[in-house]
């Protein structure tokens, strides 16, 4: 098998996330791989013809874009890893979490996952659209509360 290279890291902001680049990191580490993170922050609906959501000013988008850069920056510098390249989209999870990791030619992705009950919750639906749609390599860390 050959080693990795380009490890994607994709993350929420949950305080979940720091186990999951600790988790990336070391597998970069033992592989001499180039490890990046993402976010991606999905589009609003701002629009007011949803009768039981009102409109959404567009000032929250572009707070939540500042507030996950600031994430990545921050869990990348408390993680010892402030060059590494930190990448914060806005779209469909699955598919902007694939396109980055193919602009950068990624042979694994690192996912968190929560356990649950059931195969259809088993691995979550990021990560299982993650999985089901690309060719490289994905690791899902279990991460949240664990069943003794």
């Amino acid at each position: 098998m050959n080693a990795y290279s380009k490890i994607l890291v994709a993350v929420d902001l949950s305080p979940e996330a720091k186990q999951i680049i600790a988790r990336a990191a070391d597998i970069a580490e033992r592989h001499g791989a180039q490890l990046a993170l993402v976010h991606v922050v999905e589009p609003l609906i701002t629009d007011g013809a949803y009768e039981l959501m009102p409109a959404l000013p567009v000032e929250v988008e572009t707070t939540l874009v500042e507030r996950a850069v600031q994430f990545l920056e921050r869990v990348a510098d408390e993680a010892g890893m402030a060059d590494t390249p930190r990448e914060v989209r806005i779209g469909s999870v699955k598919r902007e979490i694939l396109a980055y990791a193919g602009e950068l030619g990624c042979d694994l992705i690192v996912i968190g996952t929560h356990g649950r009950h059931g195969l259809a919750t088993l691995l979550g639906a990021t990560a299982n659209a993650i999985l089901h749609g690309t060719q490289c390599d994905v690791l899902c860390v279990r991460v949240g509360e664990r069943e003794a």
